[in-house]
């Protein structure tokens, strides 16, 4: 077989750069500026289907139940892309965890978002929760249950720190709007309702638990915001 290059005049070779058509013998094939793969790309493909398989495998079943040979096989890659793209599975277990945190905070960012004013945020948290409660996959919060399942320090608390200080301080930032005297009280409060409502939903298997955290936030804001609307009031006369 062949190679022939087009574009030859006068038995001497063309160097002109926007003739790159080549012909095989047999059968034609042109390169037309279309990139070939890169190891590069293969690498980023691999290391997004180990991530996407690490997400499902260790969310269903546990960081520690499921090894490296698992997620490889459900991954379908070599086992040393494992390697090559995180280094090690407690890197792989950071990776799966702050991608979980991004979800958390982009989608919990758009609802709250979605809302008008502090009060009405601050109820939109725990409709975020019910559909997050009534997921077909829910398996409880998956920091919660990682933390579970490790030791003090590593990667697993430092990525349950991030999320859980995100957290606080979305909330903390809208109990300040509220306008109330002292918005630790009822941040607190936020916070244990988020969390127990979590809690209750994957022991309980009740999906409805957000919504009874959602009733007892709002009568804990109003509460909170009592002297509030009555400072408001009277300034106003």
């Amino acid at each position: 077989m062949s190679l022939i290059c087009e574009g030859v005049a006068n038995s001497s070779l063309r160097t002109d750069r926007s003739v790159y058509h080549w012909r095989l013998d047999r059968s034609v094939w042109y390169r037309q500026g279309v990139p070939e793969p890169t190891a590069e790309r293969a690498r980023a493909t691999a290391r997004e289907k180990l991530l996407a398989a690490a997400d499902e495998l260790f969310y269903a079943e546990g960081i520690h139940t499921v090894g490296i040979d698992r997620v490889i096989e459900r991954a379908g890659v070599a086992k040393a892309s494992l390697y090559s793209a995180f280094g090690s599975k407690e890197e792989l277990v950071r990776a799966y965890l702050l991608g979980r945190h991004e979800r958390r905070r982009r989608r919990l960012t758009a609802v709250v978002d979605a809302q008008d004013g502090p009060r009405a945020k601050l109820l939109g948290i725990f409709d975020y929760l019910g559909d997050f409660h009534r997921q077909s996959t829910f398996r409880g919060c998956p920091f919660v249950n990682a933390s579970a399942e490790s030791p003090r320090g590593g990667a697993v608390e430092e990525v349950s720190d991030l999320t859980r200080d995100w957290v606080r301080s979305l909330v903390h930032g809208l109990v300040q709007q509220l306008g109330v005297a002292d918005p630790e009280p009822l941040t607190d409060q936020m916070i244990l309702l988020y969390d127990g409502c979590t809690v209750a939903a994957r022991l309980d298997r009740n999906p409805a638990a957000a919504r009874t955290a959602r009733a007892a936030a709002e009568a804990l804001i109003d509460a909170a915001t009592l002297g509030v609307a009555a400072v408001s009031a009277g300034v106003s006369k």
